[in-house]
């Protein structure tokens, strides 16, 4: 049913704060400000050099037209072999679907596994686009409230009948991670009151102390969702990938059909080549470390001391409460007055997420170190 503007009520998402936190940060940019860019989950590194040095070479020898739906075979093979390295598991490559990046792997998912109306959980804090995808797919996202004792984690003994579950681990925005036991609760849960289970794993890859455990270790009767943009530095690309149950295959391949055609076929060979530059990709978790370690000392020096130290990824969230009770007057005032860009929780959590911020710390170590002073100042003169 349409409105009286004339767009269905579905299209009634929610805005992601961080690209509203992003455009105020190029105005001033624009207006010669120097900006140090807290707010996105986006790598300061490009895609490895053997990445685009492979593109140049392609795009030399042919035109780069339409690929199989489910993505070159080179690449899901790949794909299929980063699982026995990583994980030690043995994956059939026909189970992998490469997909323009990890969105286009959730509108698939959503639409293959519910019918409009179902409930679909997701812990708070979380991924907003989760909850915006699932709206305007006519489905009900079921917020499940996490708490720091558990490592902002959803447990598998408080969940509420849903149709699906999704999870992230390492998470968005807290960077925590669910170990295997927690994991093969939630899955055992899950499988045991008929419910799909979602695992975006995009961050791993990017973690501080153990390795991230896939959920493809504890059954094949889940979906897991991965992408290019962040181990790999390829946000912009546009590139992903899914991995389905055999039973899923044709119809994920039906629906990326007529959905997306296929994924960038220029980024499918820039990922197959991305691939083999482990040295470099290395070195860029290096940074990460790096720049973990100055953010875990120096937002605390500045006042931001009730924080979650994050497992994986490359954020940061600070319980604000005693600073404010409104998370987005409050990231604006710093952006405008330090230069320095975080992002409000509300993104996060349309409940608590008023006395919560974000920090990325995804971009080279000198800013973090410019940022991290910045806040500082800002702080001792409030």
């Amino acid at each position: 049913m349409t409105g009286a503007s004339g767009v269905s009520a579905r299209s009634n998402v929610d805005p992601f704060i961080v690209m509203d936190v992003m455009e105020q940060a190029r105005r001033l940019e624009d207006a010669g400000r120097s900006v140090i860019h807290m707010e996105v989950g986006q790598p300061g590194t490009p895609a490895p050099q053997i990445a685009r040095d492979g593109l140049a070479a392609a795009m030399a020898d042919g035109a780069l037209g339409y690929t199989v739906a489910l993505g070159l075979p080179d690449l899901r093979a790949k794909i299929a072999d980063l699982y026995r390295r990583w994980y030690g598991v043995d994956l059939d490559p026909n189970r992998v679907v490469v997909t323009a990046g990890s969105s286009a792997a959730f509108l698939l998912a959503f639409t293959a596994l519910f019918d409009a109306g179902d409930r679909v959980g997701l812990g708070l804090p979380g991924y907003p686009s989760y909850r915006q995808i699932l709206k305007a797919l006519s489905l009900q996202p079921v917020g499940i409230p996490t708490q720091a004792a558990n490592r902002f984690q959803p447990v598998a003994s408080e969940l509420p009948d849903l149709a699906g579950l999704i999870v992230a681990s390492p998470s968005n925005p807290t960077g925590t991670m669910l170990d295997r036991k927690a994991m093969s609760l939630l899955i055992d849960n899950c499988h045991a009151r008929g419910t799909a289970f979602i695992s975006d794993e995009i961050y791993h890859g990017l973690h501080h102390d153990a390795p991230a455990v896939t959920a493809l270790e504890v059954s094949n009767d889940v979906y897991v969702i991965n992408s290019f943009s962040k181990y790999f530095s390829m946000t912009g690309w546009r590139i992903g990938w899914m991995v389905v149950p055999e039973s899923h295959v044709r119809t994920i391949e039906r629906l990326a059909q007529n959905m997306f055609i296929c994924a960038p076929h220029a980024s499918q060979i820039a990922a197959l080549h991305a691939m083999d530059a482990e040295d470099e990709l290395e070195a860029n978790r290096a940074v990460y470390a790096r720049n973990r370690t100055l953010m875990l000392d120096g937002l605390p020096a500045a006042g931001f001391d009730r924080i979650a130290p994050p497992d994986g990824a490359f954020y940061i969230y600070a319980d604000v409460s005693h600073l404010t009770d409104d998370s987005v007057k409050f990231a604006s005032e710093v952006l405008e007055k330090t230069g320095v860009a975080i992002t409000p929780g509300l993104d996060f959590d349309p409940d608590r997420g008023a006395e919560t911020l974000r920090f990325s710390y995804a971009r080279a170590t000198a800013d973090i170190e410019e940022g991290l002073a910045r806040l500082k100042t800002f702080m001792a003169a409030r």
